[in-house]
């Protein structure tokens, strides 16, 4: 049986507006599931019912008005500064826009030296580093020199999940990863993600509207309507 790798604990996100009428809009109510390690967990909903926001709170990008998030079994809210800097590379999130993901001054080459820059890679092991996660994920090096707006969506895509994997990262969150491409490239991509699960025992939260996507890549899934998060099922049920 395997160890469950993340839980999501009665999270719930409030927004408040206004200067004088102070308004709160409640985003997300008592959200809770958890991952096992290596599976892929679905949220699928209508736009605008908070999955992206979910997301972010899960990847510690936002943090929720109320609950936690537990990472092997400890609350990340807990962690002291100097081991949240050490945990944060091992959950990453990849977003819908593959082109809007990747700086478009900076050539592909510069956005992921920044990356190995960042986690102190040496500068004799970073084009190995390059070299062996594009065959992996099926980029040629020639794109190297080039900018986002010269590539396609789905090589965009590409390298936005080649810097992630740079990062080394247990978790991964796919917030509408395919929704931007051609149907032919979904299906490749899904399918790359799929591999990469098996081989790298990476835990995957899929964020989608796309109910056959959804069905096709988790293991578990979860509906998010009016804030709630239900209907729990496996993709055969």
């Amino acid at each position: 049986m395997c160890a469950v790798q993340l839980e999501v604990r009665n999270i719930s996100k409030t927004y408040e507006t206004g200067l004088l009428s102070r308004k709160r809009t409640s985003i997300l109510k008592d959200i809770s599931f958890s991952v096992e390690k290596g599976q892929t967990f679905g949220i699928v909903g209508e736009s605008g019912t908070g999955k992206t926001t979910l997301g972010k709170i899960i990847a510690a990008v936002e943090k929720p008005s109320t609950g936690e998030i537990l990472f092997q079994g400890k609350a990340i809210r807990e962690t002291k500064k100097r081991e949240f800097l050490s945990f944060r590379p091992r959950i990453q999130m990849m977003f819908q826009d593959p082109e809007g993901s990747l700086n478009p001054k900076k050539t592909i080459l510069k956005s992921l030296d920044e990356v190995l820059n960042l986690i102190k890679t040496p500068r004799e092991d970073r084009t190995a580093a390059i070299q062996n996660i594009f065959e992996t994920v099926g980029l040629s090096e020639e794109i190297l020199v080039r900018y986002p707006n010269q590539l396609s969506g789905g090589q965009n895509q590409r390298v936005t999940l080649t810097r992630i994997l740079l990062l080394n990262p247990e978790i991964i969150i796919l917030d509408e990863p395919t929704s931007a491409l051609d149907i032919s490239v979904q299906a490749q991509m899904l399918n790359l993600l799929k591999d990469l699960q098996q081989k790298k025992g990476l835990t995957y939260i899929f964020i989608s509207h796309d109910i056959d996507v959804i069905r096709f890549m988790c293991h578990d899934i979860g509906v998010i309507k009016n804030g709630r998060l239900s209907g729990l099922s496996s993709p055969t049920a």
